[in-house]
This record gives structure tokens, sequence and C-alpha cells, in this order.
């Protein structure tokens, strides 16, 4: 792997574990939102997470992505840039040259592919954690150990173990045809996006873009990502939310259907708000940590090698 590769899979690591931290709290109310029963709109669901449990229950299943989202992001940057650099060396004979629309649409969807392969056991973790309203105790666990409200997992390794003994490694890759119908358009619509935006925001003559131009770019790349992969995010974090008590779901299909009979169209629209909302802030620090990183690496390489 060159130095040029390996700077773009370091510093999507860093980009991931800045916008862990930062869209966590909202991502644990999209999920209770879309998987949950009784949290009614945004709100509500912030104060009935909050009275209930706490500031804590904000960031709970919040130390697997933090441990698995750094790598996850690095892929996705690292697997974008290097087909992008590819495509350029295939297509104009050079690998800097910038990238077309067309470029950029098959990185990104190359890159949507790949990630699914990392992310969907991630978010499974993820949002099983979530779906837990309580503490894991072991007295719980003995009184009723699968009923509603009862926690069933004592942390993302058996959180892990449990499905994986359970339902093989199907069950681990629960949610994987939704995954694909949200990522791989999904990073059609957030990094062309963020290209466009940051060309536009960047002074003309300036080299690279200013922090708050990545910051911007960023944002409200990720707002437009969010906000359009809403209906399929609902269909994934309900399969994947599925099977913490009970089995509702036979598959992607059988899951809009359902879902759809019971509640109508509204429902694909779920947490639309918040995924909207918590797409600017996790987003902007996801990229602004890439460009910055990237910035830094760069930087010292030409010191060391003058």
């Amino acid at each position: 792997m060159g130095s040029l590769q390996l700077q773009d899979f370091v510093a999507g690591l860093v980009g991931g574990i800045a916008s862990v931290v930062v869209g966590h709290p909202l991502d644990t109310v999209k999920t209770r939102l879309q998987a949950g029963q009784g949290y009614g709109n945004t709100l509500k669901c912030f104060l009935t997470v909050y009275r209930n449990e706490s500031v804590t229950g904000f960031f709970k299943g919040m130390s697997f992505p933090m441990a698995t989202t750094g790598l996850y992001s690095s892929v996705v940057f690292g697997v974008f840039s290097s087909t992008q650099r590819f495509l350029g060396q295939l297509r104009h004979g050079d690998a800097a040259a910038a990238p077309s629309l067309a470029d950029m649409t098959v990185a990104s969807s190359v890159a949507g592919f790949v990630s699914v392969a990392i992310g969907t056991p991630v978010d499974l973790v993820k949002i099983r954690l979530q779906m837990q309203t309580q503490p894991y105790s072991k007295a719980d666990v003995k009184l009723k150990p699968t009923a509603p409200g009862s926690p069933v997992y004592r942390g993302p390794i058996h959180c892990f173990w449990t499905i994986l003994q359970k339902e093989g490694i199907a069950g681990i890759y629960r949610g994987t045809v939704a995954m694909l119908l949200r990522d791989v358009p999904g990073y059609c619509v957030y990094f062309i996006p963020y290209a466009v935006f940051c060309d536009w925001a960047t002074p003309e003559g300036c080299i690279s873009p200013s922090p708050f131009s990545v910051w911007l770019a960023g944002g409200v790349a990720g707002a437009i990502s969010w906000g359009l992969c809403t209906p399929m995010d609902v269909v994934k974090s309900r399969l994947q939310a599925d099977g913490v008590y009970l089995n509702q779901y036979k598959g992607t299909l059988d899951c809009i259907l359902q879902s759809y009979q019971n509640e109508g169209l509204k429902v694909f629209f779920r947490g639309l708000t918040v995924n909207t909302v918590r797409g600017f802030p996790s987003s902007a620090a996801m990229f602004l940590g890439y460009e910055l990183s990237l910035k830094a690496m760069k930087r010292g390489q030409t010191e060391t090698n003058p």
C-alpha cells in the first residue's frame, strides 16, 4: 500500500472516531424512534430516554462503534479515494486528475458495497444494545430473561457472541440487503454533495478548502444523505432490532410490508428530523477529522522529506 492510500485510511480512522463522539446521542434517539415503541416524536423520545436512563442512556452501545467505526470509516474513505485514483489513472492517465461526476459515483458505490461487509455487524450490535432499556444485571436475567424491557446482553462482545451462537453468521449479517439499499445510493449522495459544496465554499485561487468550508460542506452532505436514506434506514433498524426479545420479520421485504400494513407510509419517515439534524454535526466532524489529519500527515511528510 502506497503512502497516499495509507494516509487516506488513517485519516478515515480519525474522522470516524470524531463522528461517533459527536453523533452517537442523536443516533440512539433515532434508533429508539424507528424501532422502539411509545417514544412518540423526537422531543418526547429525548425526554423519555433522559427521564428513564439519564444522560448515560444516550451513550448506550457507544463503545462498540467507537472501537469499530474508526475502522469502518477508514475503509470507506480509503476505498473511495483509492477507487477515484484508480479511475483517474485508467480514464485520464493521471491518478491525481480531478474526478468526474461518473468517477465519484462509481467510487461512492464501491465504498458503499465494501462498507456493508464491516458495517452490518457493527450496526447490529449497536442497535441491539441501544434497544435494551435497562443495564444488565444477573438478578434481572434470572427473573425474566426474554421479557421486553429485561436486559439480554452484558455488552458488545457478549452481544456479538450471543447472536453468533443463536443465529449463526446469517444472524450477524441480519439487515444486509436493507443496508446495501441504504448505503450504496447513500454514499453517492454523501461524497458528491460534499465535493460540490466544498468547491462552492472555497474561494477562487485557494489550493485547498478552509476548515470552515470542510465543516460546512461535510455537514450539508451528511444532512442530505441521512435525510434521503431515512426510509431504508428505518427498515434496517427494525430488522436489526428484531430478535432482541422476539423475531417478527422474515426479511427486508416482509419488514417493509408489515411496517406499511401496521403503521402506513409515515412509518418510513420515522426519525427523519433527528436523522437529518444528526447528519450535520456527525458528518461535519467526520470530514473535518479526515481532511485535517490528512493535511497534517502531508505536512509531516513534506518536513521529513524536503
